[in-house]
């Protein structure tokens, strides 16, 4: 071992959470923008506002089966027979029209014919040769959907920086569509480091651990639209970390590395990062997941991860989420912040923020109560596996009694 990596570069005084996740979100920038068909948009970012081209829909159309009419003739009292004057299917492009006391039968969907208001569904109506009875009570301008009800032209209907939802795609198919304008998704290299790591389906030897980082973290990677370039499984040797490093950086927006980042005598991550890159920060007050290390090389940004498969997972959810948020054009502060009662009390003791392990549950009163797990090891997989949120509890030490607000971050 050389004699620059047997010393590890000095611990400035820990940033809190709040800071540290303020310095991501700076280096953050939008990504390139590119045309994408719409099969293919899917969870995409949107990179432009997108308006109504027409009025969506485009004529007054029937809302439900029935017969449509004018509203001002239906009867205040005992009954009305209207002349039936035809039927008019959805998809008819041929115009008609009623006269008084005339009705037309439609379908979901159908024009309405010029003169009517108003449509009586077809359960509601008696039938009687070539007229149909319509009976009090009926309303004036009923199952009826207006021109431009949905979108008027010019409207603004989706915004720069929105998720592609299916429902969105739908509208976008509504103005004609086939193609949209979306951010470019990140590019990733993610590395995983430890002599004691074994890839899952390898023989297990004593004192070794099969890689749960490299399907995990890929997971959280892919499930917030990064697309991952490769995973590289790296043993404590610096001269290959450094190698590894400097490929990834030649390839990708982003390297995750999990492991080789604390302060032991084979965590060479926070060296490695200051001899070929810059480091932005190095170690959180925050529990799990405290040697965080954060910076760059070249224009690629790193995020090392600690080896604990908890922690790694926790400062995912932290740190580099929101700055996949920057690059898909959102503001990260903007997510909806989720908050619940707990169901158990909490003692805090030390001056780190912590981001607990727990399951949430909506009660029969609709309030939203959180239960967080006994055990909060940083090495207990477990406890994430059966998680869907993180409370969050802040720097200072607390007593919380059970039903105190807290506030939680979703997994789901």
């Amino acid at each position: 071992m050389s004699e620059a990596m047997e010393t590890m570069p000095p611990v400035p005084d820990l940033l809190g959470v709040a800071q540290a996740r303020a310095r991501v979100i700076a280096r953050g920038r939008t990504l390139a923008v590119e045309r994408v068909p719409l099969a293919a948009a899917l969870g995409r970012s949107l990179a432009v506002d997108v308006t109504a081209p027409f009025d969506v829909p485009g004529y007054a159309n029937s809302a439900m089966d029935g017969f449509a009419l004018r509203g001002a003739e239906l009867p205040q009292d005992g009954e009305r027979r209207f002349v039936l004057a035809g039927t008019r299917l959805a998809g008819d492009s041929r115009r008609a029209a009623i006269g008084p006391g005339e009705c037309l039968r439609v379908t979901t969907g159908a024009p309405l014919p010029d003169g009517a208001d108003t449509v009586v569904i077809k359960e509601n109506v008696r039938l009687d040769a070539d007229t149909v009875v319509v009976a009090a009570g009926e309303k004036a301008g009923a199952n009826t959907r207006a021109a431009g009800e949905d979108y008027a032209r010019g409207e603004l209907a989706l915004r720069a920086g929105q998720c592609l939802t299916p429902a969105r795609l739908g509208t976008l198919a509504s103005f004609g569509h086939t193609e949209v304008e979306v951010h470019r998704q990140p590019r990733a290299v993610l590395l995983t480091t430890g002599d004691e790591v074994v890839a899952p389906g390898e023989p297990l030897g004593y004192g070794q651990i099969y890689n749960s980082n490299r399907d995990s973290l890929s997971a959280l990677l892919r499930a917030a639209g990064v697309t991952v370039l490769r995973h590289e499984h790296l043993r404590d040797d610096p001269a290959a970390l450094r190698a590894a490093l400097r490929r990834a950086a030649a390839e990708a927006d982003l390297i995750v590395s999990s492991g080789g980042v604390s302060a032991g005598e084979a965590d060479f991550l926070p060296r490695l990062l200051a001899e070929i890159g810059t480091v932005d920060f190095w170690k959180v007050r925050m529990k799990p997941g405290m040697p965080l290390l954060f910076g760059a090389i070249d224009a690629a940004l790193l995020f090392a991860l600690p080896g604990n498969p908890v922690s790694s997972i926790a400062t995912f959810e932290v740190f580099v989420r929101p700055l996949l948020e920057v690059w898909a054009g959102r503001d990260p502060d903007a997510r909806p912040r989720w908050y619940a009662r707990l169901a158990v009390p909490l003692h805090k003791t030390h001056r780190r923020a912590e981001f607990q392990r727990a399951r949430r549950e909506c009660r029969d009163d609709g309030t939203l109560w959180v239960t967080p797990f006994g055990r909060q090891g940083s090495g207990v997989l477990r406890s994430v596996a059966e998680a869907d949120c993180l409370v969050v509890l802040g720097e200072e030490p607390a007593e919380l009694a059970a039903g105190a607000v807290v506030e939680i971050l979703t997994l789901d």
